[in-house]
């Protein structure tokens, strides 16, 4: 059976790390308009293109997942690993270049993971900086100590806004 599966994990992965270089350069290209002024235009751009390489990325685990069942193997690091092994002992790896390819897969992943956090917390401190700089403007105190019903924390009333435009 991996002899009729393998042609086409072949090409999910190279399409996987083809998608996954795209997201990563997304992610830097992201990561570089955070650092400079911010540009919520970019920004909303850069979001959308993520979201559409995500969306394709976890197409292609989907249908990996599916790879994997026909070998009764497990979706995860050792499930790829045991079906390469499978299909090089089926003579149908040449110079172990799909097994390189999916290592550079998993690179990339973790690279476009930490810059993905690294933005995202970038995008927080900005959220934060601008709710507070809002806040402050409305002459909203600067903590909340009233809890509703359900201990979540309630927005307290404030008396009046500094400037009125």
């Amino acid at each position: 059976m991996i002899e009729k599966t393998y042609p086409i994990t072949e090409q999910l992965i190279l399409n996987a790390l083809q998608l996954a270089k795209q997201l990563h350069h997304e992610l830097k290209q992201e990561s570089d308009v955070l650092k400079k002024t911010p540009q919520a235009d970019l920004i909303s751009t850069i979001a959308a293109n993520k979201k559409q390489l995500v969306v394709q990325l976890e197409q292609f685990n989907t249908q990996l997942a599916q790879v994997l069942a026909t070998e009764k193997l497990p979706n995860d690091q050792t499930g790829i690993r045991e079906y390469l092994k499978r299909a090089e002992t089926a003579g149908l790896l040449t110079a172990n270049s799909i097994d390189n390819c999916w290592t550079q897969l998993m690179l990339v992943c973790a690279e476009c993971k930490s810059l993905n956090e690294h933005n995202g917390a970038g995008i927080d401190i900005l959220f934060r900086h601008t709710k507070r700089s809002l806040d402050i403007l409305k002459g909203k105190p600067e903590s909340t100590n009233t809890y509703g019903s359900d201990g979540s924390t309630q927005s307290a009333r404030y008396s009046h806004s500094l400037i009125s435009v």
